[in-house]
């Protein structure tokens, strides 16, 4: 399937060393003004060639084109067609690998599934489908922020042992890994070059906060917030694991200490208790994250995704090519040491296509 949403919904087509990459963006609400800045911003942030440890591929991802549902600044309610065009492809550093299957790629699987691949930088695999994504979450982001004061913030929690214990907004785009930690930043990026020069890549964990969320989203059942949202981040290449709130760390608890009583607070947090001035209703600790039998409580959405360390490295690796025969390889080319700050912006983006699609939801059954 390439297409994600139930009312906002989302169709993204195009390969990594194809002609263009592109999204239809399907439901968004007439005469909303779009922010063209903004959409140029976040693919900023996801392009390639950022810094030292990201791949140097250099493309212009920020000249993207809009071909539908878009006039004199405005949407039309009819489907969003936009692209970005591929520049930079150099297809002749897979000729000599067209024929193995990379270990943990999607080489074998979509061999298996389609009888065919595009073996140029993985085709629909590749992390640049992911340009697709971000455009549409930037205008997912934007409806959020200026309708429902909802804001989504995400940055690298943990790399190798180095982990962010601290959380400042500000500081997430002044360093090249996107943490939130100043005080961690500087060992978390030595590393991560030290593992680069031996030719090797690593993961780490990205962490997300929603904002501002309005109560009430999700189904008691088949749509849960947690399961729509653990579904999204999972489809994105790279992403191993999810969590939210206390996550995997209430094993270690009993009930008594994983429970906490609601307290009323007149902070009137959230557009929905401003409006009907609500006193704002919430745990001290906000351990479930936001979430309560899979419908969002209005407290902040949290949580966190496990990245895998990039497949593509430059050490010698064995492997079998497609007639079964054992060889030794190589990776060529150009490749990232690390994803996570380029993953960050995609967190992002999907977490906004889909908060947009449940608000729509529940605006369609009132």
């Amino acid at each position: 399937m390439n297409t994600h949403g139930t009312i906002f919904k989302i169709t993204t087509f195009g390969e990594s060393h194809g002609g263009a990459l592109g999204v239809v963006i399907d439901g968004l609400p007439s005469n909303f003004e779009i922010d063209l800045a903004n959409i140029a911003h976040e693919l900023g942030r996801r392009k390639p060639g950022q810094s030292a440890i990201t791949t140097a591929r250099k493309e212009n991802d920020e000249n993207f084109e809009i071909l539908s549902g878009v006039f004199e600044g405005k949407s039309t309610g009819h489907p969003i067609t936009i692209i970005v065009r591929n520049e930079d492809q150099k297809s002749q550093d897979y000729e000599n690998i067209k024929d193995i299957y990379r270990p943990n790629h999607a080489d074998l699987t979509y061999d298996l599934k389609y009888g065919i691949r595009d073996y140029r930088g993985g085709g629909r695999s590749s992390g640049r489908e992911t340009v697709s994504r971000v455009i549409a979450g930037a205008i997912a982001k934007q409806y959020l922020k200026e309708k429902f004061g909802v804001e989504i913030k995400a940055f690298t929690k943990q790399v190798g042992e180095y982990k962010a214990e601290n959380v400042n907004y500000d500081f997430i785009e002044k360093n090249i890994l996107r943490t939130a930690d100043e005080g961690v930043a500087q060992k978390m990026i030595e590393y991560v070059e030290k593992i680069k020069n031996d030719g090797d890549s690593i993961g780490g964990i990205i962490e997300c906060h929603i904002k501002n969320s309005p109560s009430g989203l999700g189904e008691p059942v088949f749509d849960k917030v947690k399961a729509r949202l653990a579904g999204s981040m999972l489809s994105i290449g790279g992403v191993l694991g999810f969590e939210y709130g206390a996550g995997f760390d209430t094993v270690h608890l009993t009930g008594k200490m994983y429970n906490e009583g609601f307290i009323s607070s007149p902070l009137l947090q959230g557009e929905e208790n401003k409006k009907n001035k609500k006193d704002f209703i919430h745990s001290p600790h906000n351990k479930y994250g936001g979430i309560l039998g899979g419908i969002t409580t209005g407290e902040d959405i949290i949580f966190r995704v496990a990245v895998k360390p990039t497949s593509s490295i430059y050490c010698p690796q064995k492997t079998v090519d497609k007639y079964g025969n054992e060889v030794d390889f190589k990776i060529e080319g150009r490749h990232d040491a690390c994803i996570l700050p380029r993953v960050v912006p995609v967190i992002e983006a999907m977490s906004a296509i889909d908060i947009l699609d449940f608000v729509l939801i529940n605006n369609a059954k009132k």
